[in-house]
C-alpha cells in the first residue's frame, strides 16, 4: 500500500471506500499490510461493518504468524459477529494450540444466541479431541443431533475421530457403521483408534476393507505394526505401499531403533529420500540406547553440518551419549550451545545435563546445574543423589536426600538404591541397615531385591559374610542373582573360598549364560591359587558357549573420544602407545618399586606371562595415550565398562604421583579420583 493511498480514499464515497478496502483485503500478502488496511477501515468509520471486520478477523486468524491476540481484539469490536467470524476465531484457536479457549469461545457463542453451523462443529469437536474434553464433546454431539447436522460427512468424521482418540471405540464404531457416506478421514480415524489400543486384528480388517486408501491409511498401519515390534508385518506394508512419504520411512526407522536393530535402522536411514529432525533423532537415539555412543556423537555432528536444528529429544540423547563416554568437553560444548541459543533449562534438559556432568566426573558442576532446574521431579533428585553416590560423597548424598524430602518430593525405590549404594561405598553398615528398615515404615516404599542386594554388598564389603548370608536367608522374596552376586564378590575380596564356592555354583545354576558369574568364581579360586578349579570353570564357560565381554575404556582428548580394548593393537598410534606403556612401567618400577599384582590372573601362567597380560588392560592403554597427548594442567578422564582390577588401580595411583597427573576414572562401580598417589575411594571399591 503506497503513501498516496490515504489521499485517494479521502476522495471516495463510503461505499467506494468499503469496496476498495475489501478488494485490498483479498489481495493482502502480509500482516503489515493487513494492519494498514484495518487502520484505514477504522479511519473510514467502517469498524461497524460486520462483513468487513469479520474478513479482517478471518485474515488475521489465518495468517502464517497467526496473530491470535490481534484477531481477538478486532473480534471484540464487532457488535454483532457473524457465524463466519465466530468460526474463524474458533478455527484459529484450535489451529494455534489453544483448544480450551476455542471451547470457551464456542460456549460464549451459544450464550449469545448464535446458531453454530456445519463448519462450526468440526472445529469445536476437534478442540474437544485435542484438549481431551470428551465429556464436553459428548454434549456437543447432543447439540449436533438437535441441530440436525449429525448426518453431515465432515461433522461425522470429526465425531468419529474424537471418540476414537478417546478410546470410546464402541461409540466411534456405532457412528461409523451408521454412516452412509464414509470418507477416507472416517476410515482412518477408526483404524487409528484400534491401532492405538493395540487391536491390530480389527485395524487390519478395516484397512483391508478400504477401497481408497491414502498415505495416512498406510502410515497408520505401518506405525501400528512398528510400535508393537511386528517389524516383518510393518516392512511388508511399507514395501507394498505406493504412497510412501517421510512419515512412512520414519515409522520403519523408529521401529528398528526401538527393537535395537542398529544395522537395519541405519540401512533405512541411509536409503531415505529425505530426512527430517524425527529421522535424525530416531537414529541418534538408536545408537545411544544400544551403547554405540561414539556413533551417536558422529551422527549428531553430521546433523549439525546439514543445518538440521536439534530438538530437546536430540539434546537429551547426545547428553546421554556424552555421559556414557565420559566426554566432558563434548558435554560442555553442548551446554554452551544451550546458553548461546537461550534454551532454558526445563526439568528434562536440566536433569540430562546434571547426569552428564556427574557421569563425566565433574560433580561440582553437576550440583550447580541441578540447583538451576526450576521444577525438580523425582528423576532430577535421583540423578544428583546417584551421582554423588558414585563419587563417594555419602554425607552430601544424605544432605540432598533430606532436601528432597523437605521439598515435598517423595523418594522412590531408585532413590533408596542410590542411598544404599552410597553407604556401601563408604562402609557405613549401621546407617545402611537402618535405612533398609525404615523404607516401608517411614517412606512407604517396599524394599525390593535390589535394595537387599545393596545391603548384602555393604555387609560383604565390611567382611560380615555370615550376617550377609543371614540377610539373604531372611529376604521376603526369592533372592535374585544380584544378591548372590554381591555375596560372591565379598567372598572374593575376603578370600572365603568355601562360601564363595557354594555361592558361585548356585549363581551359575541361576544364570548359566551370565559370564560374570563364572569369572567371579574363577577369581575366588585364583586368589586361593586353586588353578585347576579355575581352569575347570573356564572350561565350563567354553563348553557352554559363554564368553566374557572384553574390557574397554574411553578417553576424551581434545573433544575426540578414543576407545581402547584389552590387548588392542588397532589404534593408529599403537606402537607409540605400547612404547609409552613400557616406559611407564619401567619408571614406576624404578621410582616406586611397582610390581604388577598378578593374583587376579585366572590361570597358572608363568609370572612373566601374567605381568604381560596385565600390561595391556584397556585402562592402561588409555593412560599411556593420555600421557602422550596431555596438556600440562589437564585432568585425564577415563571410563571403563568393567570394575578396575587391583593392579590397574595401583598403577593409576602411582602414575598420578610419579607423573603428577590427576586422573578421574569411572569403572562399573564408582568414580576414582587419583591425586598424588592416593584414590578417593580409599582403596575400597
Amino acid at each position: 500500500m503506497n503513501g498516496c493511498f490515504p489521499a485517494v480514499l479521502r476522495k471516495c464515497s463510503l461505499e467506494q471506500k468499503r469496496s476498495l478496502l475489501l478488494s485490498l483485503l483479498d489481495s493482502c500478502k502480509s500482516v503489515r499490510e493487513l494492519k494498514q488496511i484495518h487502520a484505514q477501515l477504522t479511519t473510514a468509520g467502517l469498524t461497524g461493518d460486520t462483513f468487513a471486520t469479520s474478513k479482517v478477523v478471518a485474515f488475521f486468524s489465518a495468517s502464517a504468524s497467526r496473530c491470535i491476540d490481534y484477531a481477538r481484539a478486532v473480534f471484540r469490536t464487532i457488535r454483532n459477529p457473524s457465524i463466519f467470524a465466530w468460526n474463524c476465531m474458533i478455527r484459529s484457536l484450535v489451529a494455534g494450540d489453544n483448544p480450551r479457549e476455542a471451547i470457551i469461545f464456542f460456549s460464549q457463542m451459544l450464550k449469545g444466541g448464535f446458531q453454530p453451523n456445519n463448519f462450526t462443529f468440526p472445529f469445536v469437536v476437534k478442540a474437544c479431541t485435542d484438549s481431551s474434553a470428551v465429556d464436553f464433546g459428548i454434549s456437543v454431539h447432543a447439540h449436533i443431533v438437535k441441530s440436525g447436522l449429525d448426518r453431515d460427512a465432515y461433522v461425522q468424521s470429526s465425531l468419529i475421530h474424537m471418540y476414537s482418540r478417546s478410546n470410546r471405540l464402541e461409540d466411534a464404531y456405532r457412528l461409523f457403521a451408521g454412516s452412509s457416506d464414509r470418507d477416507v478421514v472416517s476410515w482412518n480415524a477408526m483404524i487409528d483408534g484400534y491401532v492405538r489400543t493395540g487391536d491390530l486384528t480389527v485395524a487390519s480388517s478395516l484397512f483391508d476393507q478400504m477401497v481408497c486408501k491414502d498415505v495416512v491409511s498406510w502410515n497408520t498401519m505401518i506405525t501400528g505394526y512398528s510400535n508393537l515390534g511386528r517389524l516383518e508385518d510393518a516392512r511388508k506394508l511399507f514395501d507394498e505401499s505406493t504412497r510412501r512419504n517421510i512419515v512412512s520411512w520414519n515409522a520403519m526407522l523408529t521401529g528398528y531403533a526401538k527393537a535395537g536393530d542398529v544395522e537395519s535402522a541405519r540401512h533405512m536411514f541411509d536409503k531415505m529420500p529425505q530426512r527430517d529432525v524425527v529421522s535424525w533423532n530416531a537414529m541418534i537415539a538408536c545408537y545411544s540406547q544400544c551403547n554405540r555412543s561414539i556413533e551417536a556423537l558422529l551422527l549428531f555432528d553430521e546433523m549439525r553440518a546439514v543445518c538440521v536444528n536439534p530438538t530437546e529429544a536430540t539434546l537429551v540423547c547426545i547428553l546421554s551419549a556424552c555421559a556414557d563416554l565420559g566426554a566432558l568437553d563434548r558435554g560442555k560444548r553442548l551446554h554452551s550451545f544451550l546458553d548461546a541459543h537461550r534454551i532454558k533449562l526445563n526439568t528434562v534438559l536440566g536433569t540430562a545435563l546434571t547426569d552428564m556432568y556427574a557421569k563425566c566426573g565433574s560433580i561440582e558442576e553437576a550440583i550447580q546445574v541441578f540447583h538451576l532446574i526450576p521444577e525438580k521431579d523425582v528423576l532430577s533428585w535421583n540423578t544428583i543423589i546417584a551421582g554423588l553416590a558414585m563419587h563417594g560423597h555419602v554425607k552430601r548424598c544424605y544432605q540432598l536426600f533430606m532436601e528432597m524430602i523437605q521439598s515435598g518430593s517423595e523418594p522412590d525405590d531408585i532413590t533408596f538404591v542410590a542411598m544404599l549404594s552410597s553407604y556401601s561405598h563408604a562402609g557405613m553398615v549401621e546407617e545402611g541397615l537402618r535405612l533398609l528398615d525404615c523404607m516401608s515404615s517411614t517412606f512407604n516404599v517396599t524394599p525390593k531385591a535390589e535394595h537387599y542386594g545393596c545391603v548384602i554388598d555393604l555387609l560383604g564389603r565390611a567382611g560380615l559374610l555370615e550376617k550377609a548370608m543371614e540377610l539373604i536367608s531372611g529376604m521376603p522374596m526369592e533372592p535374585n542373582a544380584g544378591a548372590w552376586g554381591a555375596l560372591l564378590g565379598a567372598c572374593r575380596i575376603h578370600g572365603n573360598v568355601e562360601l564363595g564356592e557354594r555361592v558361585g555354583k548356585h549363581l551359575i545354576a541361576l544364570e548359566p549364560e551370565h559370564s560374570g558369574r563364572y569369572v567371579l568364581l574363577s577369581n575366588v579360586y585364583a586368589f586361593a591359587k586353586r588353578w585347576e578349579d579355575a581352569r575347570k570353570v573356564r572350561k565350563m564357560m567354553n563348553t557352554r558357549g559363554v564368553s566374557k565381554p572384553p574390557g574397554f575404556s574411553f578417553i576424551e582428548m581434545k573433544g575426540n573420544v578414543h576407545r581402547f580394548i584389552a590387548g588392542d593393537k588397532t589404534h593408529p598410534e599403537n606402537e607409540l602407545i605400547h612404547q609409552m606403556l613400557r616406559e611407564i612401567h619401567e619408571r614406576l618400577r624404578r621410582e616406586e618399586g611397582y610390581v604388577p599384582d598378578t593374583k587376579q590372573i585366572l590361570f597358572d601362567l608363568e609370572e612373566e606371562e601374567r605381568e604381560q597380560a596385565l600390561s595391556v588392560h584397556s585402562e592402561k592403554l588409555a593412560v599411556a595415550f593420555g600421557l602422550i597427548h596431555r596438556d600440562t594442567e589437564s585432568v585425564m578422564r577415563i571410563v571403563k565398562n568393567l570394575r578396575f582390577c587391583t593392579d590397574c588401580h595401583n598403577f593409576m595411583k602411582l602414575v598420578s604421583k610419579v607423573y603428577k597427573q590427576e586422573i578421574v576414572a569411572r569403572d562399573r562401580n564408582r568414580f576414582h579420583h587419583f591425586i598424588m598417589g592416593s584414590c578417593s575411594c580409599g582403596d575400597y571399591w
